[in-house]
C-alpha cells in the first residue's frame, strides 16, 4: 500500500460517510467515543478498507484498535510497510 500517512489518508476517506457534519478528524480521534461510530459502522469501515487494500484485517486485533492512529499503524503492519 504505502506509508503510514497513506493509511491515515485512506482511513479519513473511508470515514467520510459515517461522520457528522463539522466533525474534525485527527489521528488521535477515537472511532467510537470521539466519532460516535457504532460497532456495525466500525465493521463497515474495516470492510471498506479491506476492499480498497485487498487485505484481511484479523478480527482478534480489532478490540485493541481504538483510534485512527492505531488503525493506521495496524494497516501499515498488515501491508508490510514499516515506515
Amino acid at each position: 500500500m504505502g506509508s503510514y500517512q497513506e493509511s491515515v489518508t485512506l482511513i479519513y476517506e473511508a470515514l467520510e460517510p459515517f461522520l457528522q457534519p463539522g466533525l474534525v478528524l485527527s489521528e488521535d480521534s477515537a472511532l467510537v467515543s470521539d466519532l460516535g461510530l457504532s460497532s456495525l459502522q466500525v465493521m463497515e469501515l474495516v470492510a471498506e478498507v479491506e476492499d480498497r487494500l485487498d487485505i484481511t484485517v484479523p478480527l482478534n486485533v480489532l478490540p485493541d484498535v481504538r483510534s485512527i492512529r492505531q488503525f493506521a499503524e495496524l494497516l501499515t503492519r498488515l501491508t508490510g510497510d514499516a515506515t
